[in-house]
């Protein structure tokens, strides 16, 4: 197989949470340049459909869904939709997100509980809902995103957000045993694990300690607006067949100091 076919999703679908802003708008334009077909989905309908109209733009087919991925109502209709409309489900991004920053001994409960709602049951959920579709198909890459913040503990003086932290650490636990589950049955289960990127959600954390994250990251610099397309792309791509359970850092180095 030659490099570019490596890397080649023509004739692929592809579904995106959170795909309406930040990470997950990045990933699904990588893989609509990719040649994938792209269904991005959150709860903001519209920014979904400015996103989704930026992938046809490219030349692939989108569809933009209203989601809350904690309802599993929302996550039904959603997969149903895209199986309609496609045929088929090749690749799964769990991107949408929560976070609340608060000391350990301050943090309400149902901060906590948001929290792992979000980005512990949701990333279950539609994992659940994708994962019949292709262990019919026999085949399918699932990509969970994950965070450096699972990976260790955080400063409190940039970062106090233990729910987040803790639930990221729970999701690249779910990714480990989900590929070992389902590996034998044709399916590819990894995690990206990002660092810091400026977004709507971190852009309080980087006001705050931007400085000392900076100083802590052997590059020097934050994630920008690429640096993630070609990590999903490999995840989603024919390039990682023989990769499952995996956790790809992309964080400039922070983790390692």
């Amino acid at each position: 197989m030659h490099v570019n076919e490596l890397f080649d999703l023509s004739g692929k679908v592809a579904l995106v949470t959170g795909g309406g802003r930040g990470l997950g708008e990045q990933i699904a334009k990588g893989f609509a340049e990719a040649g994938a077909n792209v269904v991005v989905c959150s709860r903001n309908e519209e920014a979904c459909k400015e996103v989704s109209e930026e992938l046809r733009k490219i030349g692939v087919e989108s569809l933009a869904l209203k989601c809350d991925v904690t309802n599993p109502e929302d996550v039904k209709y959603v997969v149903e939709k895209t199986f309609e409309t496609f045929g088929r489900i090749d690749i799964l991004v769990n991107n949408s997100g929560a976070s609340w920053g608060a000391p350990m001994e301050e943090m309400p409960l149902e901060a906590w509980q948001k929290v792992m709602k979000v980005n512990v049951t949701g990333t279950f959920l539609m994992s659940q809902a994708v994962g019949k579709i292709m262990l019919e198909q026999k085949s399918g890459k699932i990509i969970n995103i994950a965070s450096i913040a699972g990976l260790k503990g955080s400063d409190p003086k940039y970062m106090d957000a233990i729910g987040y932290s803790a639930s990221k650490g729970a999701v690249i636990t779910f990714t480990k045993d989900l590929a070992v589950k389902w590996g034998p049955r044709g399916i590819h289960v990894n995690a990206i694990a990002p660092g810091f990127f400026p977004t709507k959600m971190s852009k309080g954390l980087l006001e705050k300690g931007g400085k000392a994250i900076l100083e802590g990251t052997p590059l020097r610099k934050f994630g920008s607006d690429n640096d993630l397309k070609g990590a999903a792309l490999f995840l989603a791509a024919p390039a990682s067949d023989f990769v499952t359970g995996a956790i790809l850092v992309v964080d400039g180095g922070s983790s390692v100091m």
